[in-house]
């Protein structure tokens, strides 16, 4: 009996580590929220379960305790709609950020971002232009333009080492035009049209020196904060799959303590307790 209290509690102390990541999973993509990304409702689903996981483990942690068979009834029961919850956000953020990459262009070390490559739910929140307007309102209030210039004894970098730069998605495409518009590189936030703009992409005639406009109204920026959501979402998917994996074999582990203490509790030897024999057709943990 000790032993399976112990284990018990083990696991839900395991638990309470594992909400950690989750929970600062959430946190990070507030941060980005408010300074890249710019989507302010992403994070809050991780966040939520984060904190349900760290309450939840520390009543099945008292329940294992102090034997309190109800707080480990609450338990096993809420961490099982917990798991079923991270593995729906999962599977969502992999299947909204399915589509969709950046553009190579030749002798550019930066990739260019269109928004008809992408597709689905996120795509249409993004490009939708209430959504858009508080986006690109964030977008420009964070100074990430403005963090993009580089001086070199007072003079700005030339276009040569510009195109070496590994511009961000946000970079990419809200801070300067298309390179297919032909426009002339005068800084990393200014360029003329020089000879006419060539491009037939709509976002030529949308490009702003004013550095309030810049490409803030582009379709491009609209994909470059797709672009960048996609991998923030990624990133923490990848932990939140291994936070998954080691859920599941800790809950089913203490599945098995917990029917173990109720077998030593019956006084009955190894197999089904007396509860299980007189309602075998009910479901039971």
């Amino acid at each position: 009996m000790r032993t399976s209290n112990h284990l018990i509690g083990l696991l839900n102390f395991l638990t309470f580590l594992l909400s950690i990541p989750i929970l600062g999973g959430g946190i990070w993509l507030s941060s980005r929220a408010n300074n890249t990304d710019c989507m302010k409702f992403l994070q809050w689903p991780l966040i939520i379960i984060g904190v349900s996981i760290m309450v939840i483990s520390l009543a099945g942690f008292a329940g294992a305790c102090y034997r309190n068979t109800f707080l480990m009834y609450l338990y096993l029961w809420a961490m099982f709609f917990i798991i079923a919850a991270l593995i729906g956000f999962v599977i969502f953020a992999y299947v909204v950020t399915d589509k969709g990459s950046g553009r190579s262009v030749p002798n550019l070390a930066y990739k260019e971002y269109r928004l008809q490559d992408y597709s689905g739910w996120l795509e249409e929140r993004v490009a939708d232009d209430s959504n858009w307007r508080k986006i690109s309102s964030c977008t420009r209030d964070s100074k990430v333009c403005a963090k993009m210039g580089r001086a070199f004894g007072g003079v700005p970098e030339t276009v040569d080492l510009f195109s070496r730069r590994k511009l961000n998605p946000v970079e990419s495409g809200c801070c300067k035009p298309p390179t297919e518009c032909g426009y002339v590189y005068m800084n990393e936030t200014v360029w003329n049209s020089g000879g006419g703009v060539v491009g037939s992409n709509p976002d030529c005639g949308r490009w702003n020196n004013d550095q309030e406009q810049l490409c803030y109204g582009c379709d491009s920026c609209k994909a470059g904060v797709l672009a960048s959501l996609k991998k923030s979402w990624r990133k923490v998917s990848v932990i939140n799959i291994v936070v998954v994996i080691i859920l599941v074999i800790s809950y089913m582990v203490a599945i098995a303590a917990f029917r173990n203490n109720r077998r030593m509790d019956n006084d009955e030897p190894y197999g089904e307790t007396r509860m299980e024999k007189a309602q075998p057709s009910r479901i039971h943990f």
